[in-house]
């Protein structure tokens, strides 16, 4: 059995993706493994929460492993799956407002909108990039965090968002322009959204039980 799985190595990711719709269903962790980083980052770019972000990562990938043999590769499966995950983030973000504005008919704290990532950096110059990005208009943020700190290209940024060319490239600039002035000096990618592999084994390891 150990040696079956040494061999996949081998495997393109169609070959892979086959077998695990033909019933191999430990492959998956190989998948996860390879986009995890790419669906935690553009995923925080929408709702600035790690922890949901690790939430709709889980049903993202689950959403994806039920529809593996509609997946017909007419763009990449990596383009696919994000697109998957962008829709669970966009959903999950829309019933986050409408649980909102119930809360603040009924008079709960609803004045604090200090974002959750703020509490959670550890280092002055990670707080200042991710407080600039979060502040970042939702359409700027997306393009940015996919072409510049997921170094997705132009054409996976247009296939993921369904926009044209020209909109990726005017949202970047734009993107660029609103954040220069504070992070000229300071932006490395890597810093950003940072995920390591605790992280990583928690995504992993929770979707597999439900497989």
């Amino acid at each position: 059995m150990s040696t079956e799985t040494t061999n996949t190595d081998t495997f393109s990711e169609e070959e892979i993706i086959q077998r695990i719709v033909n019933g191999e269903k430990a492959l998956y962790e190989r998948i996860m493994r390879k986009y995890n980083e790419q669906l935690y980052r553009i995923s925080m770019s929408i709702v600035n929460d790690a922890q949901e972000a690790e939430d709709i990562m889980q049903n993202a990938y689950l959403n994806a492993y039920r529809h593996l043999p509609d997946f017909r590769q007419q763009s990449g499966f990596g383009t696919w799956l994000t697109r998957i995950l962008i829709n669970e983030s966009l959903l999950h973000k829309k019933r986050k407002v409408q649980q909102n504005k119930t809360l603040m008919e009924s008079n709960e704290k609803a004045q604090h909108t200090e974002t959750p990532l703020e509490s959670l950096v550890n280092k002055e110059l990670k707080a200042i990039l991710e407080k600039a990005v979060a502040a970042l208009p939702e359409k700027y943020r997306m393009v940015f965090v996919m072409r510049e700190v997921q170094g997705m290209s132009t054409i996976e940024t247009m296939e993921a968002l369904d926009i044209g060319e020209s909109n990726v490239k005017i949202r970047l600039t734009r993107a660029r322009e609103m954040l220069r002035s504070e992070l000229n000096a300071y932006w490395k990618p890597g810093q950003l959204y940072a995920f390591n592999l605790v992280r990583c084994d928690v995504i992993v390891n929770h979707v597999m039980k439900q497989l």
